[in-house]
């Protein structure tokens, strides 16, 4: 097996750390624009020393900007990546997909890798993400192999994959927990993991019923057919974190992992344990776990050890080295590693009195690169007999060939100047769109231009109701019978298609139906705006942000119970993958706040807002082209309450939160 091994760094210990037990690449951020913004990070000087530190050993640097970008902060972000590959940063991890626009049109040479964030989980997602220009995807944690198989099979991409380290309890980039509970946003690198918080249901006696053990796949890779990169998360972890997971990794990829490598795991950092339950199709209660006061305890055993492993240089590079020492010339030592050759140059030897220098003491003297990261391999020594040296002339020669081969390369960045846009503010009267979780939620007569219902519903339903199609934003191994579906309900007559995943807009774009980006594609930017079709915009902007986005068919959601997590492991009833009560499922956090669960036939989950965002009474305040309503538990009967109240200007007699649209995210 060959693999990249992927180091997190949180900071410049944690690099080394990484480096040195043996990670062929590692993964960091800056100080902006990072899905880790409370880790140490790294300033543009820092960066630079740690790209060369890296490429000084043969390992890559990936630089995660793995946020969503505002219209204001994308000039800064055309400064951050510019500054980056002057650096030497050999990719960029991103979320937002118009920042890979700007970074793809400003910056050809530049890779990308898709974020895990960007939900990238099926062959039409990965066909998608190769027409932005991605070079590498990130899969979700929660794919099993048939899954991850059907993937590889279907793409030349590159694909990584999380092999260990902390395991969300929703789809990355479809939690907006943190964002609605207290304006920390995942997607904006400040979750505040309220997850780990008590969340119960009346159904489990489970206190913790959204945190998860760690995820540990290690023993699983000789399955891994097909993966480019393996991952290990922790970038807000300690060095001695990073050094155990590093080792671990690799010594599972040269089959010597041992008793002991899963013992340092587990007692660095684990949450009651690790977890393989998605890769082998294992989900239910075992994969729930919290920090416990043993697992921290453990940590004390194992540290002191673990940091012996990385405490030196590990010379990880071959240098071959030639060395000529020629009567009346001066002597000569030319050195080549890393795909660069230098030649330094010495004194003129003298002739011997007693002693001339030999071959072999030459070459024991030249292989003595420790402290470096350098090991001797080939060694050619071209010398004439009789001749003296002094050892600390040969010794300034190995130390100055090391100096110039370690030196910063030039790096020549094309560019094309960046181009400020002024955005202005909307002036539309929104016409209104709905999706609902059912059928029977529909009114006989409503005001809504669009209406989607979801993929299973029947097709008296979508032809009754001139319905539109919601399809699953978790579309875990459902592609082909997704495409099925959308065939029949294309001949029946449907047209249009709520797509809140990449592959299900790519799918649906791709079968000729008129498609709609619905919020988990979490378009926050004018340039993500324009690469989708009549885009829901995030409701993690403002209002203010989202009236200024410039592009066509915009809309916001303005009522509705937010999704709050797209989960694939049930909280209320997880041993059977779905609730027991579907009409009634529930979870409450340690405030006595209820937060509906909604179930459906496809593989994911959603956890809702305990209040529904409402924007009845203040709607002149959205100037987007359309306002969409987002149905879910509501009853026929209230959902007519409630058009009355957006028609009449009512403010809602219920509790209702203006969700991020005033007070935004930090």
């Amino acid at each position: 097996m060959k693999f990249e091994i992927l180091a997190p760094a949180g900071s410049m210990e944690s690099l080394i750390a990484g480096v040195r037990s043996g990670a062929n690449a590692v993964y960091l951020g800056g100080k902006l624009f990072n899905a880790r913004r409370n880790a140490g990070n790294f300033d543009n000087e820092e960066l630079k020393e740690a790209v060369l530190y890296c490429h000084n050993r043969n390992v890559k640097v990936y630089l995660a900007i793995n946020i969503l970008i505002s219209d204001a902060e994308m000039e800064e972000a055309y400064h951050a990546v510019k500054q980056a590959l002057q650096a030497g940063v050999d990719a960029f991890i991103i979320q937002d997909t118009g920042l890979a626009k700007m970074i793809r049109e400003h910056f050809p040479d530049a890779r990308l890798h898709a974020s895990t964030q960007m939900s990238i989980l099926s062959p039409a997602g990965a066909r998608f993400a190769k027409s932005l220009g991605f070079d590498r995807i990130v899969l979700p944690r929660e794919m099993n192999l048939n899954e991850i198989s059907e993937i590889r099979k279907s793409t030349d991409l590159e694909l990584e994959l999380f092999v260990h380290g902390a395991l969300c309890m929703s789809v990355s980039g479809q939690c907006y927990l943190s964002s609605m509970l207290g304006s920390r946003s995942g997607n904006r690198g400040l979750c505040a993991q309220p997850c780990r918080l008590p969340f119960t249901s009346k159904s489990d006696p489970n206190e913790y019923a959204l945190s998860l053990k760690d995820l540990s796949i290690i023993e699983h890779l000789d399955k891994l057919d097909g993966i480019t990169s393996l991952k290990i998360e922790g970038r807000m972890k300690r060095p001695e974190y990073v050094s155990a997971a590093v080792t671990a990794v690799k010594k599972a990829v040269e089959g010597i992992y041992t008793a002991t490598d899963s013992h340092n795991l587990r007692s660095v950092f684990s949450r009651s344990g690790f977890t393989d339950g998605y890769l082998t199709g294992h989900t239910g209660r075992d994969m729930f776990g919290t920090r416990q006061k043993e697992d921290v305890v453990s940590a004390n055993e194992v540290l002191k050890t673990i940091e012996k492993n990385y405490a030196r240089e590990n010379p990880l590079v071959k240098m071959d080295m030639r060395f000529v020492c020629k009567k009346g010339e001066p002597c000569s030592l030319t050195a080549a590693a890393l795909g660069k050759a230098v030649t330094v140059k010495g004194d003129i030897p003298e002739a011997a009195l007693n002693k001339p220098i030999t071959e072999e003491s030459l070459v024991n003297r030249l292989s003595k690169l420790g402290g470096t990261p350098f090991y001797a391999d080939k060694m050619e020594i071209d010398l004439d007999g009789g001749l003296i040296l002094p050892v600390s002339k040969i010794n300034e020669l190995r130390r100055r060939a090391v100096e110039e081969i370690e030196k910063p390369p030039k790096i020549t960045v094309r560019a094309k100047p960046f181009e400020k846009k002024k955005f202005t503010e909307k002036n539309s009267i929104p016409y209104f769109t709905a999706s609902f979780k059912h059928a029977g939620q529909i009114p006989d007569r409503h005001p809504f231009r669009h209406v989607f219902i979801p993929l299973d519903s029947s097709l008296e339903d979508f032809t009754g109701n001139c319905a539109g199609v919601v399809l699953p934003r978790g579309l875990f191994g459902i592609e082909n019978e997704m495409t099925e579906r959308l065939n029949t309900l294309k001949k029946a007559g449907v047209t249009k298609a709520l797509c809140g995943n990449y592959g299900s807009y790519q799918l649906a774009r791709e079968l000729g139906f008129e498609v709609f980006g619905d919020f988990g594609l979490n378009i926050y930017n004018s340039e993500s705006a324009n690469q989708i079709n009549n885009p829901i915009l995030s409701f993690e902007l403002t209002l203010k942000q989202a009236n200024r986005i410039a592009a066509q068919n915009t809309g916001v959601i303005v009522y509705g119970r937010i999704p709050l997590m797209l989960t694939r492991n049930c909280p209320v009833q997880s041993g059977a993958g779905h609730c027991a009560n579907k009409g009634d499922c529930r979870l409450t956090d340690r405030k006595g706040y209820e937060f509906p669960v909604i179930c459906s036939d496809y593989p994911c989950v959603e956890l809702l807002n305990s209040v529904p965002v409402c924007l009845s009474d203040v709607m002149d305040e959205v100037k987007t082209d359309f306002a969409h309503f987002y149905f879910s538990t509501e009853s026929k009967k209230e959902v007519e309450k409630i058009i009355r109240m957006y028609e009449n200007g009512e403010k809602p007699d219920f509790k209702f939160t203006r969700g991020l649209y005033r007070r935004g995210t930090i």
